[in-house]
């Protein structure tokens, strides 16, 4: 009975080494059998590789249309060649390994090469960064919900991501929301934390470390305490689905939102106090064996994502507290691009000041003194989907 309250426990927080534990007694011996994943010791290493001190995730898998409103932002149409070469003045940035330790890519992208005609898998990993894939398709209505949504994708899930594999991605992620003004509902709560855990557990049988993203979402005029309340319901269901999907925590990651007041609220929380809740309830709910957090900026501006994070790493975390943001790292870059051909270096630049910064922040060591006053322009979109 020890060793079977044992296994639960151990289940339950993720405490193993390589191995999915199946309990199973052996013909007479009270031994526990051990059963391991054949990926498990590549999504171990995958996932220490992301959360490598002072490097981060850079979020690039907006969908084709969402891609399209930023280039349309800056006076650029939407065509494939267009977001083909915006990605890859990203990634074909210099130095950006020295910060970005991840890049995440649309499908599209997965598939496109610099001009040059070498894969931009092939770019990334020739600077140590790790190629990832979103694999979700997407936020739909949800039937009998208070006006909430769920995310589709689950179908041929393993076929997909058996394919990204072989095109040389190695960690996925699944974005899923909660709304606050909507409730949210006990539906909505559930169906979110079930779809990333089964999403999680198909990912790591293809060798995807899995991104495992519950974004509870900005919109509203809810307080902090509001926040903090359902971000902890989320988390705890989440982390139960995927104990009960014996999901391998050391071979995943954590994408969560910060807790912060509604973007209806009137008002700002400082970095500290945002550290403080946030850090709270990451020792509540996350297990220590999940190697890394890697937090969405989530529509604040570049500036409050980046201060946000410093205070967070003010102290030492059971996990590598760092970032994986994609309007906090592009809304320069893009400004500073134009889409023009001469305006490349100038916005690689921009892009490296803005990894740098977060690079720093990851360790605790970000100095605001010499940001500009965009940086603090904010990127909330109300509703905002990829």
């Amino acid at each position: 009975m020890v060793a079977t309250m044992l296994a639960q426990t151990s289940s339950f927080l993720g405490t193993r080494a390589v191995a999915h534990q199946k309990p199973a007694r052996a013909a007479n011996r009270g031994v526990v059998a051990v059963r391991a994943g054949s990926y498990d010791e590549e999504l171990i290493q995958t996932a220490k590789n992301i959360a490598s001190p002072g490097r981060g995730i850079l979020a690039m898998d907006e969908s084709n249309g969402t891609c399209g409103k930023r280039l349309d932002s800056i006076g650029v149409e939407n065509t494939e060649e267009n977001r083909r070469s915006y990605r890859e003045l990203l990634v074909s940035t210099p130095g950006l390994g020295k910060y970005i330790s991840g890049a995440i890519m649309f499908e599209e992208t997965l598939y496109q090469s610099d001009k040059s005609g070498k894969k931009f898998t092939d770019v990334m990993k020739s600077q140590n960064i790790v190629p990832g894939i979103k694999v979700d398709k997407g936020l739909v209505p949800m039937p009998g919900s208070n006006g909430e949504s769920w995310c589709q994708g689950l179908d041929g899930l393993s076929e997909r991501c058996a394919e990204y594999y072989k095109q040389g991605a190695r960690f996925a992620k699944w974005r899923s929301v909660v709304s606050i003004p909507a409730g949210p509902t006990s539906l909505a709560l559930n169906d979110c934390a079930y779809g990333l855990a089964r999403y999680a557990a198909i990912a790591q049988s293809a060798g995807l470390v899995p991104i495992v993203e519950p974004e509870v979402l900005l919109d509203g005029d809810h307080d902090i305490d509001r926040t903090a309340e359902v971000a902890e319901e989320i988390w705890a269901q989440t982390f139960k689905y995927l104990a009960d999907q014996k999901v391998l925590f050391e071979g995943m990651l954590l994408k969560p939102s910060m807790v912060t007041p509604g973007a209806d609220s009137g008002k700002k929380e400082s970095p500290e106090t945002v550290a403080k809740y946030t850090l709270n309830l990451l020792k509540r709910r996350v297990p220590p064996a999940v190697p890394g957090i890697m937090f969405l900026s989530g529509g604040q501006s570049e500036l409050e994502a980046t201060l946000n994070l410093n205070a967070m790493n003010q102290s030492p975390n059971p996990w590598h507290v760092s970032f994986s943001y994609a309007r906090a790292l592009q809304n320069s870059v893009l400004k500073t691009w134009k889409g023009e051909d001469g305006n490349w270096d100038a916005a690689q630049k921009a892009l490296i000041k803005r990894a740098s910064a977060n690079s720093a922040a990851q360790q605790g060591k970000y100095d605001s003194s010499e940001e500009d006053k965009a940086a603090g322009e904010s990127t909330y979109e109300k509703g905002y989907v990829y």
